[in-house]
């Protein structure tokens, strides 16, 4: 999914916008032997979609509306989670476009039986498409950023939307460059 639509859709009055606040959220959950891989330690696929779920609900709140994963960038694993582990799963919209909207989550886990502190576990940004009922897009409104942090989130989000578009534009060239030549995939 694109941030492009059709124009119709894209009709009608502004829609006001949101400030960063309005749509944060954290989903907690704790860590148990069903969550684990081969190793024993917590699978990342289960990582995921914990980051899945708690951006999917900001999107939502965001947009007013279903909101579908359109891609995950830079799912990072800094540290291992374990059973037991109590997994915060932070996030915010970072950056809105017409249709489509960022949204940057942190993973923290501390122990269930400790008092110390939580530590960062994994990150990862993800895009969301707002759709209608019948799955086309939607306008979004606009994040409003509240502290130099938001600011700084929403800047580094647009670039990682403008290499995101880039990379994108290249390999469609390089395809049909392949094509042209007769080369097939």
């Amino acid at each position: 999914m694109t941030d492009q639509a059709p124009a119709a859709a894209m009709d009608g009055p502004d829609i006001p916008g949101k400030p960063t606040s309005a749509s944060r959220t954290t989903l907690s959950h704790i860590m148990t032997h069903n969550d684990t891989n081969l190793l024993g330690t917590v699978h990342g696929g289960v990582i995921m979609k914990l980051v899945d779920d708690a951006a999917g609900a900001v999107a939502g709140r965001h947009s007013g509306g279903p909101a579908v994963t359109a891609s995950m960038d830079e799912m990072a694993f800094l540290e291992p989670v374990r059973v037991g582990d109590l997994v915060h799963v932070k996030a915010q919209v970072n950056w809105t476009g017409r249709t489509s909207m960022e949204v940057g989550v942190r993973v923290l886990a501390e122990r269930w039986n400790e008092s110390a502190p939580a530590t960062q576990v994994g990150s990862a940004y993800l895009v969301f498409a707002a759709v209608d009922a019948d799955g086309k897009p939607r306008r979004v409104p606009h994040v409003i950023p509240e502290t130099e942090r938001d600011e700084r989130r929403r800047q580094e989000a647009q670039i990682r939307r403008t290499h995101r578009l880039a990379r994108r534009r290249a390999i469609v060239e390089l395809r049909e460059k392949r094509a042209a030549e007769g080369l097939e995939d």
